[in-house]
This record gives C-alpha cells, structure tokens and sequence, in this order.
C-alpha cells in the first residue's frame, strides 16, 4: 500500500495512472488554503474594473452634489371649528397640526438653504434635516412666493455645499438629475433619492396655473422624476452644478407622469440674493397688461397690451393699449408668458428697451422699472396685525379692483387672516355702517367700534364683495 501525505492511500490493486490521478488530488487537497487565498485576490483584480466602470458622469455629479441636499419638515397649525369628536376626547381648541415636507439645499457653509415657498409659507415650525440625519431648527430669512422661493438659515458651521451653475446655456437633451425626498414620510431614511433623465426644453410656460401666486413662467422642463417630496430640491448637470430647483407643480395623477419642472437657476440667483440684503422682494412694476388673445381669434407674435395704468412708467414712455410688444431686452416676445417671464428678471430702476410694434411701425421705448404702487405708500398699522394702504387709481387699475375707494390690506398676521378669513390684498369697502375712504378712516373705524359688540368688516376679493363678523374685546 502506498501512503500519501495526511493519510491517503492508493492500494497496489489500483492502476498506477489513477492512483498518480488521486495522489495529485490529495497533493491539491494539502495546497487549498494558499489557492483560495490566489482565488480571491483574483477576484478583488477583476471587481476592480468593473467597480471603475460603474462611475459615471452622474454618479459623480450626485457624489458632489448629495451631501449638501436637505429635507426640509414643517409644522403648520390650522385653525378652524371645534369638531364635536375631538371635543368629546377633550380638545376644544379646534385646531391641529398639519406636518409638511420638502427638499432644499446648502448654498453656503454657514447654514443658509434654499427651498421652494410653498414648502415653508405659513409654516409655524421649521427644521431641516441633513443626509446623516442631523436636525437643525430653521430660521425663515424670507420668501418670494410669486417665483416660488425662500431662503432658510440654520446654525451650522463648515457645511457641505452646492455648485451653482449656469441655466442660460443649457442644451436640450443633456443629462439632468433631480435630487430629493419624493417619498416624503413614507420612509425613515434622511437620505436623498436620485433620479436622472435629460432637459426636454427650455423657456416652458405653464398656462395651467397651479394653487396661490405663483407664476411658472420660463420654465426648465426635464423628464427626470420629480413628485411632491421633490419640491425645493436641487435640478443638477452631469459636472455637478445646480441649474435649477425643482417644483413639483403639474401632475394629473399626483405622481410623476415625465413633465417635471424646476425653477432657471439664475433667477434663483437674483432672488436670493435680495431675499438675504433685504427679507424681501422688491418687485419690478411698469403698469401695463397683457393677455392671451381670445379663442378664435388669429394668435401673432408678440404680446398685446390690454390696458396702461395711468401715470405709470409704461405710459410715461407712451405705451398704450393695442400695442404690441416685440422685444424687451434680449428676450423675443412671442406671447403674453414671455413678458411675464421678462418681469420676473427685472429690478427696481433698472432702465429697459422695449421694441414696440403699432400699426404697421416697429419703434423702441425705454421703460424706467418701479416698484409696485402699493410699496411705496404709506402703511398704516391696526392692532399690530393688519397693515393697511389707501386704495390709489395705479393701485386699482393694476390689481383690477372694482371698489372705487377704501383700505387695501396690505399684510396681515396669520393668526387674524385664520380667524378672519380674509388676506392681503382684499380691500376693505364698509365697516358697520361707516363707508372707508382710507386706510386712516379703516384703522378709526375699527378704533371706534372695538369694545361695543359686533363688528361687521365689509370687503372686495376678486371682484366680488364678502363680510365677515368678528368682535374686539
């Protein structure tokens, strides 16, 4: 019998090449500890390429961009009737808390980010949670809800931090990434998804507006996913810049259905830049209207103005109604939402050429930007909670009041526009039985009647007339 290493035999009965086969297999057997070592060096050699080839221009642009991508939570008290269950299990106070969520992102070290408004607008609580789950409270430095963005400020140090690039040379087809927290509550993770598809156009302008002020006008339009959660997050190019934050605005279905839309990332510049000088914005007013033209009636190039407010820089540079608007700077006019897109890039003085078509002669104007009627006139404050204006022909003929005379509200807490049900920009028409010519005549009114009963507050929203009945004690 012939004895191999570690105990294996081959009897003299077995033919010599099998048994030389079975000595080479124990011989194997004895090597297997340093083999597998082999094997698995091999294999760490061949991840190793495949690993490489996994990096991508996306991944690499989300790498960079990820760690400074936020979620943004909010609490919103609302107020309203007691219902009797709730008053039966005790809570009389006829309000609950509604939480919200969103997506934002770190623009500077410090802790300032930035979201869309209707994520935090009427918020009574806001925090801002980092990718590894660290939560600050947020700070509201101020709010643009007519382009839809606000800036947060946090109390952190050494922040990660976006790039911001450039959005007015984007190519159509180029990649897109939209980073955020879609799935809103529904997970516990603090980190952001990421989805990715191409620009599918530039300069879109929805004609469906969406709830509250805003105006989606020049619009990036990209296939990436972008839902709810979505909202206030940042819209990302494959080297790593922010070029726009996303807003999800449109969605029949609620879900993404492949129109995503995000906000041009050089407006946002320009925004937040007044948004952190100033907590607010001053908002570019010339005094002219332009519409659509009716169904039915052949649609050229350019947009109508429809009315002039007297006095106002438009018709100080002559424009009237009829004309039509060709170019403004240089942005081509093709229709009423290119011009709205052009007053969302002005500034307060800032001195415009504007080619105007009338009859058949094409001429430039130059428009001298203001600032809204209603910010330059005088506040008048009731109760620390209403600031009122007196109501003037701009005023009037810019917002299409109706109401000849009174007190336009101008800001008012959002404790008594709950309870009130009324908001800035209704105008005040009649208290009790006192006609109101003025803001002044408002604030004495309600001076007068406060303490003596019921008081009945007559108003115009909309072109229409409500009242409301309230008591001041």
């Amino acid at each position: 019998m012939l004895e191999a290493a570690r105990g294996c035999e081959v009897r003299l009965s077995v033919p010599l090449v099998v048994a030389a086969l079975v000595l080479q297999g124990c011989r194997a057997r004895e090597e297997e500890p340093s083999s597998t070592l082999v094997r698995e060096a091999r294999a760490a050699q061949a991840r190793a390429p495949i690993a490489e080839s996994r990096r991508t221009a996306i991944t690499e642009a989300v790498a960079q961009v990820a760690p400074a991508v936020v979620t943004v939570q909010t609490e919103t008290v609302e107020r309203g009737r007691v219902d009797p269950f709730d008053a039966f299990f005790g809570n009389r106070s006829g309000t609950r808390v509604l939480p919200g969520l969103g997506s934002g992102f770190i623009t500077r070290a410090d802790g300032v980010v930035i979201t869309n408004a209707h994520v935090v607008v009427g918020a009574t609580r806001i925090s801002v949670a980092l990718p590894d789950g660290t939560t600050f409270p947020a700070r509201l430095l101020g709010a643009d809800t007519l382009n839809d963005l606000a800036v947060l400020k946090i109390e952190g140090r050494n922040l990660p931090v976006v790039k911001l690039g450039n959005s007015s040379d984007l190519v159509v087809g180029e990649w897109a990434i939209a980073i955020g927290n879609p799935f809103g509550f529904v997970l516990g993770n603090s980190e952001p998804s990421v989805t990715a598809g191409v620009i599918s156009a530039t300069g879109r302008n929805l004609a469906v507006r969406a709830e509250g002020p805003g105006i989606y006008v020049d619009m990036i339009q990209t296939d990436a996913s972008i839902n709810p959660g979505n909202s206030g997050g940042p819209l990302v190019n494959a080297v790593g810049e922010v070029i726009g934050v996303n807003s999800s605005i449109y969605s029949p279905s609620g879900g993404s259905v492949g129109l995503g839309f995000a906000i041009p990332i050089n407006r946002v510049k320009r925004v937040t830049e007044d948004l952190l000088a100033h907590g607010t914005i001053r908002r570019p007013w010339v005094g002219l209207k332009v519409e659509e033209p009716p169904p039915g009636r052949a649609r050229t190039i350019g947009a109508e103005v429809s009315s002039v407010v007297p006095g106002s820089p438009a018709a100080q540079a002559g424009l009237r109604a009829g004309d039509i608007l060709l170019r403004s700077r240089e942005r081509a006019i093709q229709n009423a939402y290119d011009w709205d897109a052009e007053l969302l890039e002005l500034r307060v003085g800032e001195r415009v050429p504007v080619v105007v078509r009338r009859g058949g002669r094409e001429f430039p104007v130059e428009l001298v930007v203001a600032d809204q009627p209603e910010a330059s006139a005088p506040k008048v404050a009731v109760l620390r909670e209403l600031e009122l204006i007196t109501l003037t022909p701009q005023i009037r003929a810019e917002r299409s009041i109706r109401s000849q005379r009174g007190a336009l509200i101008y800001r008012v807490s959002d404790r008594v526009a709950a309870d009130l049900g009324i908001q800035a920009g209704d105008v005040i028409v009649q208290i009790n039985r006192t006609p109101i010519e003025s803001a002044d005549e408002a604030a004495r009114a309600i001076d007068a009647y406060a303490g003596r009963g019921l008081i009945r507050m007559f108003y115009e929203r909309g072109g229409r007339p409500y009242f409301t009945d309230f008591i001041i004690r």
